[in-house]
């Protein structure tokens, strides 16, 4: 079964793909500028800027900037369940979004970590979803270990303070 994606523009439209479509895409990259080949034409594409921990781009596509956000298949059932992933306000602890099975821990104490980094994944719901560093920092502490369950709320990975 393809895996399903929802692309918001501009907090305005909804563009709904899955894994199958995105195999028809061919894309030519060199760091933030792309071409996308699709049905034999060529679109020029730019990152201007990209929040991964969001999922949140700005792009510049053939000379018009728009915004993006990208969802997966379980952003999609934890905004129906009126759940949040909980990017924390606190940007010192990584918290578990919801109850689940650690699947993989790749950090360590004392690990240099940058923003966006993948920190350990959780299985929740029969989905994976990984958990990713909100800032640059160093690990002060993993309260996880594989094969784990944890609860929501969990204090799972804590990094030391920003200054």
């Amino acid at each position: 079964m393809a895996e399903e994606y929802k692309a918001i523009v501009n907090d305005n439209f909804e563009f709904s793909m899955t894994s199958k479509d995105l195999e028809t895409l061919d894309v030519i990259s060199d760091n933030k500028k792309s071409n996308l080949i699709y049905n034999n034409k060529s679109v020029e594409v730019e990152t201007l800027d990209a929040d991964y921990v969001k999922r949140s781009y700005t792009v510049s596509i053939n000379g018009n900037r728009y915004q993006v956000k990208l969802e997966n298949q379980l952003d999609a059932l934890i905004s129906k369940m009126g759940l949040s992933l909980g990017n924390a306000s606190v940007e010192d602890e990584i918290n578990a979004p919801m109850p689940g099975l650690i699947l993989e821990v790749n950090v360590s104490e004392g690990d240099t970590i940058k923003k966006g980094d993948f920190l350990c994944v959780l299985e929740a719901m029969k989905m994976e979803n990984t958990l990713s560093a909100p800032r640059d920092g160093i690990v002060k502490s993993v309260n996880i270990a594989k094969g784990e369950t944890v609860d929501k709320g969990m204090l799972l990975i804590e990094l030391e303070t920003n200054d």
